[in-house]
């Protein structure tokens, strides 16, 4: 096998294709380079046919950290379990490829993704479904390729639609949409948008799949080279499950029963009767038919559930729980569900129902992230929960699988374009959407759930956001769209379509397609469709809570933003963090300290007052004329030292605690006593110089001094009259000469 490298530019942008140097004893490998960005693609096939009703697919994408140059934190110093983008990525290369195989695949197939080299300038999610494609090729493997995905961005400045855009160019984009599929139809998108329109939207998938066909055709040269090189490609021959006629007409014959049985509104009843259907059919064949054709019973079983539901939809328009195509599920709202929590919603559609709960932090509770791409971390976390009591099964309940990953990602994506800014909002948000129920689009109900817990919890969200989720039925010629799928719907469907977005327009979507030969009309009737069904959900959220809370809770921390000099942040931490820790065990107030001399100060109740105050305390620089209650912190033979402010003292000069001539401090105040002074004087080197307000009498026996001071006639430091004006600055000496 020789080396054979492919170099092209497209949209700006420089790509290899190489293979025949690395892994070749995988079934196919490919070294895939955008920029200096490189990863590579392995694919392998199993001999052997797995004994499956399903297509036994796996995709792995390993981020590698020394692609950065970086270290692995934690103790092992080694890649351990995939972050939740690199999850991400693996399930986006899986969704184009998996619908590319032959029906009745049963080899397992395994494709791995290795991040090489990431230049923190271009992505390297995008071009993985390119490489695995190629893999895939120049190891003979039959799919329905070449595959390739585009990342479509549109710039803020110029209204251009960019191809695959560096991160530099995407922070300047209001679109982020991610298409993949051949150079004929789309089969998997996700895009996360700043409002913008359908017809904009509709534009940007057209362009996208036009890119996506040049990319195709690239993939076409490189294979067309590699067969140059190295002779043509064995095709490898897997044998595939065909369908058995005689059970294929023995289980079809049940056609009628099994309509019967799919007609139900309520999902665990359906499900009973269909179960038990497919029992009473299996119960026709004989011990010895069971065993031989075990995995073709299944298969056939499956498919006339299928086949039944798509024809009640294109014969009748009537769906198995009797909506028409374009009916959405009757609807509960609840904002304000739970008690003492920062804010919560509970959304209901059907028989789909989400609880959102919203935390509110500071903003150094940040999630960091630990990944190959130049991202530190984000401050809106949203997590979906899907245990499986909500489909009313059991299961194992651990660590969120890819499923629940990219459910909440999705969530997450919706609301990013709608929240308030750090300078706006200075928190830290974290929304949990627990799935309680769920038959059809959780994702959407946990968009809409969240909307409302943000809103409860005064967060100042731009607009509200609502979505739903959109299904397709290509059967015996007829194409019909489905507002608001169900589970059966999605499973059984064409296409599983979700779009969120506001009043304005489009904040986020994600799509499944399997069926080929959609045209821009059915895109448009899909849209069309969506966007009323958002706006009928969206009115129902509006009319339970119209806008977002005023005033957080009062459960829920109040985050008070300060800025203070640079040079006082020393102060304000204190040796070893010790004024800082006071501060925040006296009040139970949390405080951040930026470098930049932002201080957060979060606090519920008035425990984040009290706390602002305290800092402003210690920056706050005492000007003449201000007036004090302060306490006698020291004493001195020539003064008193009051505290003004903690850690601000100022002198009080015996010649300005009483109206006549004190001898001695004590006899006028003592350490602790309170005594009302007035700023006198601030030098340049910060010291301060009081005067008393009120000053008492004198105590008798002191001679009174001009205006109320003292005579330089004992060893106290003290001036004479007129040495000082009244705002405490000393007055130059007169020198009279001696006749």
């Amino acid at each position: 096998m020789t080396k054979v490298t492919h170099e092209f530019d497209l949209y700006g942008k420089h790509y290899v294709l190489e293979s025949g140097e690395l892994a070749k004893q995988a079934t196919g490998a490919c070294l895939v380079t955008c920029g200096d960005s490189t990863v590579l693609l392995t694919a392998v096939v199993s001999d052997e046919r797995k004994d499956y009703d399903f297509f036994p697919l796996t995709v792995d994408f390993i981020e590698k950290m020394y692609a950065v140059g970086r270290i692995p934190g934690g103790y092992l110093k080694r890649e351990a379990r995939p972050s939740e983008k690199a999850t991400l990525t693996a399930r986006m290369i899986d969704r184009p490829l998996r619908p590319s195989f032959p029906e009745g695949f049963r080899n397992e197939v395994q494709v791995v993704a290795t991040s090489l080299v990431a230049d923190q300038i271009h992505a390297v999610d995008t071009i993985c479904i390119m490489g695995a494609s190629a893999a895939l090729a120049v190891g003979g493997v039959p799919f329905e390729g070449p595959l390739a995905c585009v990342r479509i961005g549109r710039s803020k400045d110029t209204g251009e639609l960019m191809v695959n855009p560096t991160y530099e160019e995407r922070a300047n984009s209001d679109l982020d949409l991610e298409l993949a599929g051949s150079d004929g139809f789309i089969s998997m998108l996700e895009a996360g948008a700043e409002e913008i329109s359908e017809q904009d939207m509709l534009a940007a998938m057209a362009f996208g799949q036009k890119a996506i066909a040049a990319f195709c055709e690239e993939q076409k040269k490189f294979i067309a080279k590699y067969e140059e090189v190295n002779g043509p490609i064995e095709q490898r021959q897997y044998i595939l499950d065909e369908p058995i006629a005689e059970v294929h007409e023995r289980i079809f014959a049940h056609y009628d029963e099994m309509s019967a049985a799919l007609k139900n509104e309520d999902k665990q009843s359906r499900i009973g009767r269909v179960s038990a259907l497919k029992e009473q059919i299996k119960a026709e064949f004989s011990d010895e038919e069971l065993e031989e054709w075990s995995r073709a019973i299944a298969v056939e079983l499956k498919g006339l559930e299928k086949h039944a539901m798509r024809m009640m939809v294109v014969e009748t328009g009537e769906r198995v729980d009797g909506r028409v195509a374009n009916e959405v599920r009757p609807l509960m709202v609840k904002p304000d569900y739970l008690p003492l929590v920062h804010g919560s919603g509970l959304f209901q559609r059907g028989q789909t129902q989400v609880l959102s709960v919203a935390t509110l932090g500071m903003l150094n509770e940040w999630q960091r992230l630990d990944t190959i791409e130049p991202v530190e971390g984000k401050r809106y976390i949203h997590h979906y929960n899907f245990p499986p009591y909500c489909t009313g099964e059991t299961g194992r309940m651990g660590s969120p699988k890819r499923r629940e990953l990219g459910h909440g990602a999705l969530a997450e994506r919706a609301l990013l374009p709608v929240l308030p800014s750090e300078e706006e909002f200075p928190y830290a948000i974290r929304v949990v959407s627990e799935v309680m129920e769920s038959n059809g689009s959780s994702s959407m109900g946990s968009t809409c759930g969240s909307t409302l817990a943000l809103m409860d919890a005064g967060v100042p969200i731009k607009r509200p956001v609502s979505g739903v989720a959109m299904g397709l039925i290509q059967e015996a010629g007829k194409t019909v769209v489905l507002t608001d799928i169900q589970g059966l719907e999605d499973f059984l469907g064409d296409m599983d379509f979700k779009v969120t977005g506001t009043e304005r327009g489009i904040t986020a979507m994600q799509m499944d397609n399997k069926a080929t030969g959609l045209t821009s009309e059915i895109f448009e009737q899909a849209m069309k469709q969506s966007h009323e069904g958002r706006m009928h959900i969206l009115q129902a959220m509006l009319d339970e809570i119209p806008a977002p809370r005023e005033h957080t809770k009062d459960t829920a921390p109040t985050i008070i933003s300060l800025q203070i000099p640079v040079d006082k942040i020393r102060d304000v931490i204190g040796s070893g963090g010790k004024v800082i820790r006071g501060i925040q065990d006296e009040t139970g107030a949390t405080i951040d300290i930026q470098e930049d001399g932002t201080v957060f100060i979060a606090g519920v109740g008035e425990a984040g007052n009290e706390a602002a105050e305290r800092v402003k305390a210690i920056v706050k620089v005492p000007e003449p004329g201000e007036e004090y209650v302060g306490r006698v912190v020291g004493i001195q033979a020539f003064g008193a030292f009051v505290e003004l402010l903690p850690g601000k003292d100022g002198l009080l000069h015996i010649s300005r605690l009483a109206q006549g001539r004190v001898n001695k401090v004590e006899d006028i105040l003592n350490v602790g006593d309170e005594v009302k002074v007035k700023v006198l004087e601030v030098d340049d080197k910060g010291k301060i110089s009081l005067d008393r307000i009120d000053k008492p009498e004198a105590p008798e026996g002191a001679s009174k001094g001009f205006d109320g001071t003292k005579t330089r006639n004992d060893r106290n430091n003290t001036r004479r009259p007129g040495d000082q004006g009244s705002n405490g600055v000393r007055k130059p000496r007169r020198h009279h000469n001696a006749d």
